[in-house]
């Protein structure tokens, strides 16, 4: 059935004497902005929205200290251009709500804009509007202060629609999307009411298993390290064992454990070696090469792999579930996939809920019982033995990894490392960890994106310089949310990798806009410095405010969440609680090919091909001579997503490997295109790897 689709732009808005100008109104659908629906009329927000991915209204906050209740919360006002909207849909950005028609509807009508409480330049958003699976409607992107559109839409017939609002791929921020007046105009005869659908659980999709039976060489398979400090290294190895390791031409000073894969002692000079490896087992065996590189600042060749304890404990994490994490990541083989670091976020300092509640419950932080009569860091009861616990995640041939930042406190009111930066240093290398998140949250200096750049720089230079004169390798991962282009200059102060964003949770919309907004970051991504896109959403979750329960994400949006840090060559550190770690969240973790792609040794990170705002299409050459492609649809519907293999680089006919099923399909000829599922991706290889590779 053809539909008609209308989608006019309201007149431009004159500013006289600062306000707006007088008459808009008549200018835009005057049924849209009464408080009673015209006959047969039906306003979207009279359907049932408590589940609907939607603004609300916000509480104020109470005084927790002195007992004040929160304020209630004030109704939500929405204007657009001037005008205000009794009824309207403030779909959050990148989401949708699906309405079922009962096949009695004829016309949607609706004003769309950003809300005028957004200043003029602010926020992007895009309005899409499907019927029956098909779009019918796309607004382009619109910012703050943009004229609203009037949309409409022929129902007739149709069963189901999709109002649906995605960033314009710089993120949520300002992204305040009405659809105001939003109308749904039933059939003079209809009998029935529409109804919002919730969204159908979804069946994971079939994926390779992470498991061989056969002996396999995973990744990474470069790594580097100082001349002179501690060196550590397990083989990425797995394959029913028991398995035999052998290596030719390690470097001087460098020894293998046959049995447990561990190469470790000091590198004694710098330079690059290629090191032959073999692993033998009862079904077989592989060979592969890896790289070995000493000098200075040749820490983090590839994107770390680990796990963090912020998204599943928060600051509930104790020694107890940080080694129950070690113990998950080597039970369930990711180990051997080259997830290496594991990371205590934090809560771990002394002074944890030190101060009473008066009120009860918990209490609250207290620095200054964060430090002993000397000025050294101290934990709190929770670890009571850190250096026994860093000795413990060794002993599993992983890796340790602390928290601290450059303020008086850390973002849980705890003791961070200002005027200590030598001090902690060295306390946390005596204690043997590997990796440092320094973190900026209680800097004594106010500061945000637009500070200038030596303010921003300053705490990172300097612990750069005081990790520099330690006895052991540290991996310096910078935390401060993006602010500053620190992509720009993450590098130069001598981070390995550096976040680009605020924090990530296990939301779509929080997920795809950190993902699909790093365009333009690739080029300052690079072996021993990324851009970190956060920890994984991934598994069971929590933040500590709860028993660990599934991610939010569905499986097709987990594949695109992976799929996403894999092209851009980003850190991989798991969220979840390890000792709960599910069969498919294992396989998805440690699909090699897929990892292979993170891991690549060029690290070029990708970058966007295309996008319409709805579907994307990201890719990266890789160190074998093919390319990674992922072909990604935002939108709420499945979708058919196209590149022209001109555009990738190659031409004529192109083999094509799906990297999650591990199979070939069909070659490529001119144009590579599929069927991707609603917020899903494919993810493939294309062109024939070099000889050897």
């Amino acid at each position: 059935m053809n539909r008609t689709v209308v989608l006019s732009v309201v007149c431009s808005v004159a500013m006289v004497g600062g306000g707006l100008a007088a008459g808009l109104a008549a200018q835009s659908a005057p049924e849209l902005q009464q408080a009673d629906a015209p006959a047969h009329g039906v306003w979207v927000d009279s359907l049932d929205l408590s589940k609907a991915p939607i603004r609300r209204p916000q509480a104020g906050r109470g005084n927790r200290a002195t007992g004040a209740p929160a304020t209630p919360p004030a109704p939500l006002k929405f204007v657009l251009a001037g005008v205000t909207y009794p009824h309207a849909v403030p779909l959050t950005s990148d989401n949708d709500l699906a309405i079922d028609l009962k096949g009695q509807a004829v016309k949607f009508q609706s004003m769309v804009g950003i809300d005028d409480s957004i200043p003029a330049g602010r926020g992007s958003v895009q309005f899409g509007l499907w019927v029956d699976g098909k779009k019918v409607l796309d607004s382009g992107v619109m910012h703050g202060g943009d004229a609203p559109k009037l949309v409409a839409a022929d129902l007739t017939g149709a069963k189901r629609l999709v109002l649906a609002v995605n960033d314009g791929n710089d993120g949520t921020g300002g992204d305040s999307a009405d659809w105001a007046g939003a109308l749904i105009t039933m059939a003079s005869t209809s009998t029935q009411t529409p109804t919002v659908i919730d969204q159908m659980p979804e069946s994971a999709p079939p994926i390779a298993s992470s498991h061989t039976a056969e002996p396999t060489l995973n990744y990474p398979r470069i790594t580097g390290a100082t001349p002179g400090r501690p060196f550590s290294f397990m083989i990425p190895a797995s394959g029913d064992g028991p398995l035999t390791y052998s290596a030719t031409n390690l470097p001087a000073g460098l020894v293998l454990d046959a049995k447990t894969g561990m190469i470790t002692g000091s590198l004694k000079s710098a330079g690059q070696t290629v090191v032959d490896l073999s692993v033998t087992g009862p079904k077989g065996k592989a060979t592969g090469q890896l790289t070995i590189v000493g000098g200075e600042h040749k820490l983090a060749l590839t994107p770390p792999l680990g796990w963090n304890s912020w998204n599943v404990w928060g600051g509930i994490v104790d020694a107890d579930k940080v080694r129950a994490a070690a113990d998950g990541m080597v039970a369930s083989g990711l180990a051997r996939q080259g997830f290496t670091y594991v990371n205590i976020d934090d809560a771990w300092e002394g002074g944890w809920r030190a101060i009473p509640n008066p009120n009860g419950g918990p209490g609250r932080n207290d620095p200054s019982k964060s430090r002993d009569a000397a000025g050294e860091i101290v934990t709190n009861e929770k670890f009571p033995d850190m250096k026994g616990l860093v000795d413990y995640i060794h002993g599993k041939g992983l890796k340790a990894g602390i928290y601290s930042g450059p303020g008086n406190t850390t973002c849980q009111g705890l003791a961070a490392s200002f005027q200590h930066e030598a001090q902690d240093a060295h306390t946390w290398a005596k204690w043997g960890f590997d990796y440092l998140k320094y973190d900026w949250c209680g800097y004594p200096e106010r500061a945000n994106t637009d500070s200038p750049l030596e303010l921003l720089q300053k705490p990172y230079i300097l612990m750069r310089g005081v990790l520099d004169t330690l006895d052991r390798d540290v991996v310096f991962s910078l935390c401060q949310y993006g602010w500053g282009k620190v992509w720009e200059w993450g590098q130069q102060v001598g981070g390995n990798l550096w976040r680009v964003t605020g924090d990530i949770n296990d939301a779509w919309s929080s997920m795809s806009s950190i993902g699909f907004q790093q365009t333009g970051h690739e080029k300052f991504a690079g072996p021993g410095h990324w851009n970190d896109t956060d920890m994984l959403v991934v598994g069971k979750l929590g933040w500590g405010r709860s028993d660990p329960r599934p991610t939010n994400l569905t499986p097709n949006e987990q594949l695109t969440h992976i799929s996403l840090w894999a092209l851009q060559a980003a850190p991989m550190l798991i969220g979840a609680d390890m000792s709960q770690i599910d069969q498919w969240t294992t396989d998805l973790l440690g699909n090699r090919e897929v990892l292979g792609v993170n891991q690549d040794v060029d690290g070029h990170a990708a970058g966007r091909l295309s996008s319409d705002g709805w579907l994307e299409v990201w890719a990266r050459p890789l160190s074998d001579g093919t390319m990674a492609v992922g072909l990604f649809n935002r939108s709420p519907e499945a979708a058919q997503v196209s590149v022209k293999l001109a555009d990738l680089g190659v031409s004529g006919t192109q083999p094509v490997r799906d990297l999650w099923r591990h199979q070939a399909l069909a070659p490529a000829k001119d144009t590579l295109s599929a069927t991707v599922p609603r917020h899903g991706v494919v993810f493939v290889k294309v062109g024939t790897p070099k000889p050897g590779k």
